[in-house]
């Protein structure tokens, strides 16, 4: 039966900060990554404070590549005339693409501080990052954002501010990304060369999205198609190069040395956990939608939301 979208994105609002359920989306996504690399830590030859290194450094990375894309390559002409509202990631926009090349960053960032494998490390990662990503598009849905074509099918929403009933196209988008988890550990499961798990995420992630997005409307266009198709295809087409060339590589998934002996230092331990939870706490207050979308959309169930009260000089 068709839905009427009615969900309030807002958790709650604290003296006049919003905590959105999208950002509780990423705070639940980082914490599940960080459990996970906990619990396989020794399989791993990590220890507990290579653990949240990790924990802090991929999440400030996601975040800062995520917004990085969504202002380049979908917003460019709102940030152009509007520089200094570049890193508000508290006013929306993030772009998933560049989550993705953020974990990358990440990643690639600790293991060279850590001297640890990227890829050992990569094929590991992917699978609580499908995780964060499934419930990412949750977050999304709570929100209201990112409607989908207009279907006469049962299970059509009636989104804020878009007419007729839409294809819940992130629900869809959510699903594909949490069946790859089961997917992911399988592949891990046959000991492939390492790199191989982070292939097989590149190439069914971007592959699977690009039925997904047949159903999504995209206002932006790359290289002649849509935004996100354009970059879903070339993802597919990365994955499918690493399948090949690891593979011809052939090198063992062995995960290296044992754990280094935890000797330490107290406040640096205590510094770091800190720094992990400001991250978890940060991540609520993040919107998903586009930057100009949130005061029109969400001002109408929320009369304070408007970039007047925090930058007078931007026009709505």
């Amino acid at each position: 039966m068709p839905f009427v979208h009615r969900i309030d994105p807002v958790i709650a609002d604290i003296g006049g900060v919003y905590l959105w359920w999208y950002g509780a989306s990423y705070t639940l996504g980082f914490l599940e990554l960080h459990l996970w690399f906990r619990w396989q830590r020794k399989r791993l030859g990590l220890s507990l404070r290579d653990v949240y290194a990790l924990s802090i450094v991929i999440p400030g990375c996601v975040v800062l590549f995520g917004r990085l894309v969504e202002v380049v390559f979908y917003e460019w002409p709102f940030y152009s005339a509007h520089p200094s509202l570049m890193p508000a990631v508290w006013i929306g926009g993030m772009s998933t693409h560049g989550l993705l090349l953020g974990a990358a960053v990440g990643t690639w960032w600790f293991c060279r501080m850590r001297g640890r494998g990227f890829l050992t490390i990569a094929d590991e990662l992917v699978i609580p990052g499908a995780f964060l990503m499934g419930i990412g598009r949750i977050g999304n849905f709570i929100d209201g954002q990112i409607v989908g074509s207009v279907t006469t099918m049962p299970w059509g929403v009636q989104f804020p501010d878009a007419a007729g009933f839409r294809h819940p196209v992130v629900l869809y988008d959510g699903l594909k990304n949490l069946l790859l988890i089961p997917l992911l550990i399988a592949v891990r499961r046959r000991n492939p060369p390492r790199g191989i798990v982070l292939a097989h995420f590149f190439f069914w992630y971007a592959f699977l999205r690009i039925f997904v997005d047949f159903y999504r409307e995209y206002p932006t266009t790359l290289l002649g198609l849509a935004t996100g198709q354009s970059l879903n295809i070339a993802m597919a087409l990365i994955g499918l190069f690493l399948m090949w060339w690891l593979r011809r590589r052939g090198t063992t998934g062995a995960a290296g040395a044992e754990a280094e002996a935890e000797v330490a230092d107290a406040a640096s331990a205590f510094l770091q956990r800190v720094a992990f939870a400001l991250i978890l706490i940060f991540c609520l207050t993040m919107p998903s939608d586009w930057t100009q979308d949130v005061p029109q959309r969400y001002g109408k169930r929320h009369a304070g939301m408007r970039y007047s009260a925090v930058y007078p000089h931007v026009s709505e």
